[in-house]
């Protein structure tokens, strides 16, 4: 019973945390590589299952992240705002704040009719039970198809993972905690057991550098498990298109101000790197 629990844990966190890095935020947020559409879905489904809600809200929000990164309109800045705040207090918001707009930041996600249906009009607290109640259908499916050993082990698995992105928001960006790779004018830095973590995801200051780079871990000791497996796909031709940068690339830190997104803003928030 307990290698069973411990098998389908490994099993679910690895496609749930995925579904998180790859689907929700190097795919959909960032545009880091192309994949058909079966593909995308498979990593994606493995992030909603994760308690990680709307995938266009979780990428309009990262996006303006990155916009706005420790600056007042950073929807969750340890700095401005403290931990508490950035780790769970603006989830708790009922609506869009005013500059952060998913008609313009996520007019691409917006055409997908899944995830449309899933924003639910902008709605988070709608959006959020319809999440809720997909996801505890979906233990019930593995509860009465599989027992309760792998439905707990998955709803376990599931509810670290949930985490480990909120955490991130918080731990990578608290300088003591890590190093910088680019002198990026922000406080994000590398962690590496966030990094082991979240699959690649805790090379934080590499990513805030290229945040449209498929890849994070940029030297041969930051792993990126993430990388790896996007890597593996393009080998068996799942992915057509990857952006990559590596410890060589040449960062110039950004210059803008604290405006609506126009055209040119839009492109440059979603691939840049």
């Amino acid at each position: 019973m307990v290698i069973q629990f411990l098998v389908a844990f490994a099993l679910f966190y690895t496609w749930h945390i995925m579904g998180v890095t790859i689907g929700y935020h190097r795919l959909l947020s960032h545009k880091a590589f192309k994949c058909p559409k079966f593909v995308e879905y498979f990593w994606v489904l493995g992030g909603y299952l994760a308690f990680q809600g709307s995938p266009i809200w979780w990428a309009a929000m990262h996006r303006a992240h990155h916009r706005y990164t420790d600056l007042s309109r950073d929807p969750h800045s340890p700095l401005l705002s403290g931990w508490r705040y950035a780790y769970y207090g603006w989830i708790k918001e009922p609506d869009y704040p005013a500059h952060i707009v998913p008609e313009k930041q996520c007019r691409d996600l917006l055409k997908d009719p899944v995830y449309a249906w899933l924003e639910q009009d902008g709605q988070w607290r709608k959006a959020h039970k319809v999440c809720a109640i997909i996801n505890l259908a979906f233990r019930f499916g593995l509860l009465v198809t599989f027992g309760w050993v792998v439905a707990l082990a998955d709803f376990v698995a599931a509810v670290v993972v949930q985490q480990v992105p909120l955490l991130l928001n918080v731990l990578c960006h608290i300088p003591r905690l890590g190093y910088k790779n680019f002198e990026t004018e922000d406080d994000s830095v590398n962690v590496w057991w966030v990094a082991l973590l979240a699959a690649g995801e805790g090379w934080h200051n590499n990513h805030h550098a290229f945040p449209g780079s498929a890849r994070s871990g940029m030297k041969l000791t930051e792993i990126d498990l993430s990388w790896m497996t996007i890597r593996v796909m393009k080998l068996f031709g799942l992915v057509q298109y990857m952006n990559e940068r590596t410890k060589h690339s040449v960062f110039i830190q950004p210059q803008f101000k604290q405006a609506e997104y126009d055209e040119a803003e839009y492109k440059r928030v979603v691939k840049t790197g």
